[in-house]
């Protein structure tokens, strides 16, 4: 009871007094104001839990400051003391916001019991609060991890734009996350309390793909023994998530226009459609221009899906992450198995920061997963990696440079030469000769630019 915060609000120093004694003795915490200016600067600068105030005060009445608490975006709870107690003042003040309205003079028992059940109401506020935080921090921004520039850039534009109800086109490679980007934008959105639907339009056949999206009625064909929603209509009032939209057929690309022009679906097999309100989010690995140009792509479509565009950047793009994304998988997979691991010792780490990622975010959780299973140490080492991350091509013991060759030429010939033992990997090549890949990657692109300057 000693966290409980109330502030009480009195212009009369006797009432004021006597209250916060009382309160004290109950073992709350109790703060004091004889104005409503005075109010404000509390409850500004302290969580307060539950706010006794008079109706009447000096500067404004109890009920702008009701109305100013909700501005600064607090939810305490509100009693109003008043000795000029009506139905209709009652009325209002609970229509503001209030808990509930006592008249003075004040007694004890009726004022604790009225602070005990506001209180109780508080509480359970409070926690549905932290259930839902907890349950957001399961998706969205709050799990997608990352400081890296690119990173950044990718969730400021997802902030930027999940308030509105405009369509989003989500491109980037396989594995970078584009679900989880997709699931920060309708958990940031005005749509986060209703319903989040995913359709994977690269994961069935055409025909199964077409009853999932549209739904059906009963008899429209063969094994249709009733009528069925469909993931538009389930996603009425949220959003609908279409991953790998690149690999809808044309002539379900056809409906899905028709739907978003007109608003209405039509269920397979039925003649009359039901109308609906929801949130487009698209995602592929594919160039959709280029589709389009090649016309297995329908362009009006492509223009209604690429209101706004976000790239979720690959993982080699955003290597800084590489750490913290690593933190998050241990914890992750320690508690899925069971294990305590405490982290990744430097070599090990050294091996992940220069390997290429062609499978993004998605192989390097796989690789931590398969780490956390096999480590017998409280750290990831490089002997929990798999062995291609730290096989080794075999090399040539020598490597002949003629005296009076500038170190700049030296240094490129090494690496272009190690570059030819290991079938061109970066990676690898960066591993034989203790540098980053980043290294490699400046130091060619600077003989480019020698070469193209010349």
């Amino acid at each position: 009871m000693d966290t409980i915060k109330i502030l009480l609000v009195d212009d009369e120093p006797g009432i004021l007094s006597s209250l916060e004694k009382l309160l004290l003795r109950e073992g709350y915490t109790v703060f004091t104001a004889d104005t409503g200016e005075r109010a404000l600067e509390v409850i500004k600068s302290e969580d307060i839990d539950l706010i006794l105030t008079d109706l009447r005060l000096p500067d404004f009445d109890g009920i702008e400051l009701i109305k100013l608490v909700k501005k600064f975006g607090r939810e305490p709870e509100i009693i109003l003391m008043t000795a000029f107690g009506s139905v209709e003042t009652a009325v209002n003040a609970m229509k503001m916001g209030a808990y509930d309205f006592i008249t003075k003079p004040v007694k004890k028992a009726q004022l604790m019991k009225t602070i005990s059940k506001a209180l109780e109401k508080h509480s359970l506020v409070k926690e549905n609060m932290r259930l839902k935080s907890m349950l957001r921090s399961e998706s969205g921004t709050q799990k997608m991890t990352g400081t890296s520039d690119a990173f950044r850039k990718m969730v400021d534009l997802i902030n930027s734009v999940a308030k509105s109800n405009a369509t989003v086109l989500l491109q980037g490679e396989s594995g970078t996350g584009k679900e989880l980007a997709s699931r920060a934008i309708h958990d940031a959105s005005n749509r986060s309390d209703r319903p989040f639907v995913i359709l994977n339009c690269g994961a069935l056949p055409e025909t199964i793909i077409e009853s999932e999206l549209f739904g059906y009625t009963k008899g429209a064909f063969t094994g249709a023994d009733k009528d069925r929603m469909g993931k538009i209509r389930q996603a009425d009032g949220g959003t609908l998530f279409l991953d790998e939209i690149g690999e809808l057929k044309p002539s379900l690309q056809v409906k899905l226009l028709r739907v978003l022009q007109e608003g209405i679906v039509e269920p397979v097999g039925s003649d009359s459609g039901f109308r609906v309100n929801f949130r487009l989010i698209c995602a592929t690995h594919r160039d959709l221009k280029k589709m389009v140009a090649e016309g297995t792509f329908r362009e009006d479509l492509f223009y209604r899906l690429n209101v706004i565009c976000i790239t979720v950047p690959p993982l080699r793009d955003r290597l800084d992450d590489i750490p913290l994304l690593c933190a998050s998988f241990i914890k992750k997979f320690n508690a899925k198995n069971s294990k305590n691991i405490r982290g990744i010792d430097h070599d090990a780490l050294e091996i992940l920061l220069s390997w290429p990622w062609g499978g993004n975010v998605r192989e390097l959780e796989n690789i931590i997963e398969r780490a956390v299973v096999l480590t017998r140490t409280d750290f990831i080492t490089t002997s929990d990696l798999p062995p291609e991350l730290t096989h080794e091509p075999a090399m040539k013991s020598s490597l002949s440079v003629p005296i009076g060759v500038p170190l700049e030429e030296i240094e490129l010939k090494i690496i272009r030469e190690t570059l030819k033992f290991t079938d061109g990997n970066k990676a690898s090549a960066a591993r034989l000769l203790g540098i980053t890949t980043r290294t490699i990657y400046r130091k060619l692109s600077e003989e480019d630019e020698t070469e193209n300057g010349d």
